[in-house]
């Protein structure tokens, strides 16, 4: 059985240790101070060395049902029995610690916001990392708990406990998750100096040494996923604080080319949006008297009983217009050069939809649509109208 350093406080990055086993470009030793893949956080990174050899660890795991701890390797191999120093990579650590600790913190506030925002599922492979809660919360919700965090790690006064306890022991201890391990369990607890818990979980990773290291923690999104669950993607400490000053210098940037200040970026943009939409709907109205205007000076058809306008248009998006201009007892067949296509039928004999696919099948393309207006795309756009006018007839 491997012996676990990765929970000895302080820290261990630096061991020695034996090869115990060896399977491919996987080995055991004796002692590892690489923590292994497990309760949503990575694996621990980092080199192993020997005499006349090294390696680099591109990941660990735990096998959970023999407890052996594989490290798995790139490069050279130690042969079985060989003495071998490795160093865990003090920053991918680290910041495997932060999203850890950050998770925790998190679970815990959105708890106190409301007992019913439970823990289903967790991940912390990425800088993003997830949260999976159960009852539905909401962006009021998502904000009560980062206002509680924000003001909980701001009193810096939170530390770093792990007890083991025997599982008969555990009714003392307030946990925010009934415990998965049985026999004896490590505790993950942050506390006051008085010893108040804020947070108690049975966790095996590892920990930032007091709460407030973990900071910032931002809650990015919400998402709904299956079985109800709510996903809180989330980042922590470092990767959090890198991704906001991104952000700043974005929204700076944006800022400076509105000429206003950060703090006005919102409102700025919200007065162009409102400028957008009104210039959409001019330029609606504009294209909708534009094609009546086209469909009113296309000379008319009498194909048999039917007025048919056959319309060619230059602008994919006068299309809709166009063939919603049909008049009562009008049908309007419009092509663009491209092969966007459509029929606007004012007739009640005469099935917009049913016409488009009947051309279709002569013309090549796909399209359908309603009664009085169907669209689509044709392979023959030279041969469309003229194909509107025969199969008209043809009725």
């Amino acid at each position: 059985m491997t012996r676990a350093l990765y929970h000895d406080l302080p820290p261990r990055l630096d061991f020695t240790a034996t090869v115990t086993a060896v399977d491919g470009p996987r080995l055991q030793l004796d002692a590892t101070a690489f923590y292994p893949e497990g309760g949503g956080q990575p694996g621990d990174v980092g080199d192993l060395a020997w005499p006349g050899g090294s390696a680099h660890v591109t990941t660990t795991r735990k096998v959970k049902a023999t407890g052996e701890i594989w490290h798995e390797l790139d490069g050279d191999m130690p042969t079985l029995g060989a003495a071998v120093s490795g160093t865990v990579d003090a920053g991918s650590r680290w910041r495997h610690t932060q999203r850890h600790s950050g998770e925790h913190l998190l679970a815990q506030a959105f708890a106190r916001v409301n007992p019913a925002f439970a823990v289903e599922a967790v991940s912390m492979t990425s800088p993003e990392c997830t949260l999976d809660l159960r009852g539905d919360p909401g962006e009021e919700d998502v904000y009560a708990a980062e206002a509680l965090l924000r003001k909980t790690l701001g009193r810096g006064d939170l530390i770093l406990a792990t007890p083991v306890v025997a599982e008969d022991d555990l009714g003392r201890y307030p946990l925010r998750r009934t415990a998965k391990v049985r026999g004896q369990v490590r505790l993950v607890i942050f506390q006051d100096a008085a010893g108040t818990p804020f947070d108690v979980s049975a966790c095996g990773g590892t920990h930032v040494p007091r709460a407030a290291m973990a900071a910032p923690v931002v809650v990015l999104r919400t998402e709904r996923i299956k079985g109800g669950l709510t996903r809180v993607v989330f980042m922590a400490g470092e990767e959090a604080s890198a991704y906001l000053s991104g952000v700043y210098r974005s929204a700076r940037a944006l800022a400076q080319s509105f000429s206003v200040p950060v703090a006005r970026v919102t409102e700025r943009v919200d007065a162009l949006r409102a400028e957008r939409d009104a210039l959409h709907a001019e330029l609606d109205t504009l294209r909708h008297a534009h094609a009546r205007t086209l469909v009113a000076g296309t000379a008319a058809q009498v194909v048999g009983t039917a007025v048919l306008r056959a319309v060619a248009v230059d602008d994919p998006a006068l299309l809709l217009p166009v063939l919603s201009a049909a008049g009562v007892g009008d049908v309007v067949a419009a092509v663009t050069p491209a092969g966007r296509c459509g029929v606007g039928s004012g007739r009640a004999d005469v099935d917009a939809g049913a016409l488009l696919r009947q051309v279709l099948a002569h013309t090549g393309g796909k399209g359908g649509g309603k009664p009085a207006l169907a669209q689509g795309q044709t392979e023959q756009p030279a041969d469309f109208l003229a194909a509107v006018a025969t199969a008209l007839a043809e009725r």
